[in-house]
């Protein structure tokens, strides 16, 4: 019976996404689901100032990676096109590489047009909670977490998790 109640009341909410709507994928387990995003304010590779309080009113995408991960290789290029595609979503890049020569050439090497933080003795990491990469965090713009992507995302998770936030709107 339960399985019963659970199959009526995945069928009423995609029901209630109404024809065209985008479903977000399923979030990777995380401590701060739900939560507010972690405050974020730091200097970007190219200098500018960053805040995430600045963005707030934004959906925000925070996406941790680092050039010896290599699943975060194949993430970046992903992520940049979705900074191309949603110029109304802030993305955010934070580099977990040991000094800002490997971070910048991610940024070379993906034509990153997104602000890149290098997260120097991984205190970002640790406010995030970062155990694993590639990991990504989306903010409503309310500033609450709303979706993780973690390693176990698909190619268009991110994307399609921004989709069904930008559907979205705050009162």
């Amino acid at each position: 019976m339960p399985l019963l109640r659970l199959i009526s009341c995945l069928a009423l909410a995609c029901a209630c996404a109404g024809p065209g709507a985008v479903v977000a994928p399923r979030s990777s387990a995380s401590p701060l689901l739900g939560g507010n995003l972690p405050e974020l304010r730091r200097r970007t590779l190219a200098g500018a100032a960053f805040s995430s309080e600045a963005q707030r009113g934004r959906l925000v995408v925070v996406k941790f990676f680092a050039k010896y991960c290599v699943p975060c290789q194949r993430t970046l290029p992903e992520a940049e096109r979705l900074a191309r595609r949603f110029t109304d979503v802030a993305v955010v890049g934070i580099s977990e590489d040991e000094d800002a020569a490997l971070a910048l050439d991610q940024v070379a090497r993906y034509g990153l047009s997104f602000p890149v933080i290098l997260d120097s003795g991984n205190v970002l990491a640790g406010r995030f909670r970062v155990t694993e990469m590639p990991v990504s965090f989306l903010a409503d713009r309310d500033g609450r977490i709303v979706w993780v992507g973690g390693p176990e995302q698909g190619e268009d998770a991110l994307e399609n998790a921004v989709a069904a936030a930008r559907q979205e709107r705050s009162p």
